[in-house]
């Protein structure tokens, strides 16, 4: 009697358990045929970002909402498997998608409360989550994601699915599958990964916030240990191996260092371009750019641009706090930090609020928990700011927003961001390609596109192309005019009285062509342009690139007076450089989308090859010799530092100091350098293109020539003498006929403009 009562609890557990059984079958029955199909597995395109390469294929940019590197089985480390495993599914080749022994494990552990919560999800069943289901802990969606992964494990080889996981997983960081991470995180592909690195890359998919080695390093240490000891457990690693990975320290990138070098400027170039080629297409089907830029010439781009803004905005004194917070008296780290937080970091210069100041000593507090201490030669530059005679709104105080910055003994120096703007530009002057781009100061602070957009007046760096025009028509660097002053009538010029004058105000009466752009003679490029035709000279200048509209028929052209962007003062050096060929300014070389495959491969113009050939060799190499005088011995001898006899260029100042320019090059690299406020006004007295922009270039030239071989300046045929003495030999007009214009003395031809017109203007 007491057996038969024993059966029933048995009968009802059997009965329960096929009722159940029937009840899920029932469940797969209905719920199979709704399953979304495979196709986004069994044709797995994975958002891949746009990625944008150095020349010598050197990351430098990446957009895209998720960061991915797609990768084969066969190249991912077995150790990398190992660690997974490991870490996630160690049956994982044993199951057919769930797997049982797992579920009654953990089912065990969460009832007993033995440890931490488990779960049961296999790889394939996370498979199935991350392609097609949502987070949300419901029992419907748990059904789906099992018979998904049965239909996936039907459907796809073991090694398939690995494969979808490895590619597919987030990481944390905005990193989505292992091979991204692994640049991420530590800078290396998945082949130089150690041991260490591996397992605490497999300990993420757990819990990519919570193991974050960036934001929890020390929770991400003990998942990582937790991998290691599973490895240990499974026979994979040995207990030395596991005990030496165990001692090595995350040593996480610092992810400001993820590129190359620092390259916003050209990468917003290249992401505009694909964005007008592929639209949104551009951030997710895995295209490769490659660029034209060399790592090393944007690294001493940057590097220059800094420093000489730094230097002369240094030069003009301390401008005080940027602003004031109002700081309570026992103010938590929470209030400081609350007070910096519209206040971006610029590169190596921070931003701090100050909680003590006086004048032998400030404290602050920096982003991050880092109290800071400035005395002695860090005040220097502030200095007046910290006594009682400092202007309310200049002086530093508690609650102070300051920049620092750190010497190279680490030190902290009171500093500021500066006002002014810069650009420096580079290119090959063979075919256009462009070696260095530094748009601004701070990308994150304007992403304004200096290089690109801005329409400024060049100023005495235009000289060159008149001076270029009057060898066309005859001239010759012996040619002599008169340097003493001009005036034009409101009558001739139909607007004010003209009377231009030279930077110095001083006059030295007849002298050659070539002294005059030596010593940048204003009143002597005037005569020549009269000589030549103002209608003349627009015209001639449209060889170099620039546009007649921009450049009106006036004498005031003779000055700068019209508009360029560095981009076509590059293309207009790189005549001269090249021996008198247009080549066109590019930078991208080559496009290739994620399967490698090429899409756009760059066939540049090259000179003395395919490229349209625009002035005459001569005239090429007769104005390069005239500004290799400019260097020796002119306005930009300061380049005679560099120890080179192969560089040529000109300085450039416009009217009231507005914009400092500065032109140069060799046979193989030319570079513009620019500075100038966006909204213009006023460098500053004497703050010409010699003592702002010249320095610029002189420190990018420096760093990117060291060690190059002088390239040597060979005469083509039809000359006499050389350099800056040579002349043609069947000397007379060049490139057209007279224009019947007006010679050197008498008024323009064309009305020149009222001296506001030569002032500059930003479009």
């Amino acid at each position: 009697m007491s057996a038969r009562w024993l059966l029933y609890p048995l009968l009802l557990v059997v009965v329960g358990i096929f009722a159940t059984a029937l009840l899920l079958g029932f469940a797969a029955a209905m719920i199979w045929p709704t399953l979304p199909p495979l196709d986004i597995v069994t044709d797995y395109r994975p958002k891949v970002p746009l990625r944008i390469y150095s020349a010598e294929g050197k990351l430098i940019g990446e957009f895209g909402e998720e960061r991915r590197s797609v990768v084969s089985m066969p190249q991912v480390p077995k150790p990398l498997v190992d660690a997974i495993l490991a870490a996630e599914d160690e049956r994982y080749f044993n199951h057919k998608g769930v797997d049982y022994m797992g579920v009654a494990r953990a089912a065990i552990a969460n009832f007993a409360h033995i440890g931490p919560k488990q779960g049961a999800s296999t790889i394939t069943m996370q498979v199935a989550r991350n392609f097609f289901l949502s987070r949300e802990k419901t029992l419907t969606r748990k059904v789906n994601e099992i018979l998904l992964a049965f239909k996936i494990e039907s459907s796809l080889t073991k090694e398939q699915i690995l494969e979808l996981y490895i590619n597919q997983i987030y990481l944390g960081q905005r990193a989505y599958g292992f091979a991204s991470a692994a640049r991420i995180y530590y800078g290396k592909t998945l082949d130089g990964l150690s041991l260490a690195e591996t397992a605490m890359l497999a300990g993420l998919p757990k819990g990519p916030s919570i193991f974050n080695p960036v934001a929890n390093p020390a929770r991400a240490k003990l998942r990582q240990q937790y991998v290691l000891r599973r490895m240990r457990e499974l026979n994979v690693i040995t207990a030395e191996q596991q005990a030496d990975a165990d001692k090595q320290p995350l040593a996480i990138k610092n992810e400001l260092n993820e590129f190359a070098t620092k390259a916003d400027y050209i990468a917003e170039m290249v992401r505009q371009a694909m964005y007008e080629r592929y639209k949104e297409g551009a951030y997710a089907m895995g295209l490769k750019v490659t660029t034209t830029i060399f790592v090393n010439h944007q690294t001493a781009a940057n590097a220059a641009l800094r420093a000489g803004v730094l230097t002369y905005d240094r030069r003009h004194g301390y401008r005080g706090p940027e602003a004031y917070a109002d700081l309570p008296p026992n103010a938590t780290e929470e209030t400081l930090e609350d007070a910096l937080q519209e206040y971006a970091e610029s590169e190596d210069i921070f931003a701090a609020v100050v909680t003590e100041a006086n004048a032998k000593r400030v404290k602050a507090y920096r982003r991050g928990g880092e109290a800071i201490e400035i005395s002695d030669a860090g005040l220097k530059f502030a200095g007046d700011a910290l006594t009682d005679k400092a202007a309310a709104n200049q002086r530093i105080r508690r609650g102070a927003i300051i920049r620092v910055q750190s010497d190279d003994k680490k030190r902290w120096n009171i500093t500021q961001l500066p006002v002014v703007e810069s650009m420096l530009l580079s290119a090959d002057p063979r075919d256009g390609a462009i070696r260095a781009l530094a748009g601004g100061f701070d990308f994150t602070r304007s992403q304004y596109n200096h290089a690109t957009q801005a329409l400024r007046q060049p100023g005495s760096s235009f000289k060159p192309f008149i001076y270029s025009a009057a060898l066309e028509k005859g001239f010759t660097p012996a040619s002599i005019f008169e340097d003493k002053p001009l005036s034009f009538s409101a009558a001739q010029t139909g607007g004010e009285v003209w009377e231009p004058k030279n930077y110095d105000g001083k006059y030295d009466g007849p002298m050659s062509m070539r002294q005059a752009l030596v010593r940048s003679k204003n009143l002597v490029s005037i005569r020549i342009l009269q000589a030549i035709g103002t209608r003349y000279a627009q015209d001639y200048i449209t060889r170099f690139g620039f546009e007649a509209k921009l450049h009106p028929p006036y004498l005031t052209m003779a000055l700068g007076a019209g508009n360029v962007t560095p981009m076509q003062m590059v293309g207009g050096y790189s005549v001269f450089a090249n021996g008198g060929f247009r080549v066109k300014p590019y930078f991208i070389q080559r496009i290739e989308d994620g399967k490698g495959n090429i899409l756009f491969q760059e066939k540049p113009v090259r000179a003395k090859e395919n490229a349209e050939k625009v002035i005459d060799e001569r005239n090429a190499y007769i104005m390069t010799g005239m500004m290799r005088d400019v260097v020796r011995f002119g306005t930009a001898a300061a380049a005679m530092k560099l120890g080179r006899g192969d560089l040529a260029g000109k300085t450039g100042t416009t009217n009231d100091f507005l914009d400092a320019w500065f032109g140069g090059y060799n046979a193989e690299l030319v570079a513009v350098a620019w500075v100038g406020y966006d909204q213009p006004k006023t460098l500053g007295r004497n703050e010409t293109g010699g003592a702002v922009a010249l320095p610029i270039w002189i420190n990018y030239m420096g760093a990117v020539l060291k060690g190059v071989a002088e390239v040597p300046l060979e005469a083509p045929q039809g000359l006499v003498g050389t350099g800056s003495d040579a002349v043609y030999q069947e000397n007379g007009p060049r490139g057209g006929e007279s224009t019947g214009e007006t010679p050197a003395e008498g008024a323009p031809a064309a009305p020149a403009p009222a001296p506001d017109s030569a002032r500059n203007q930003l479009f």
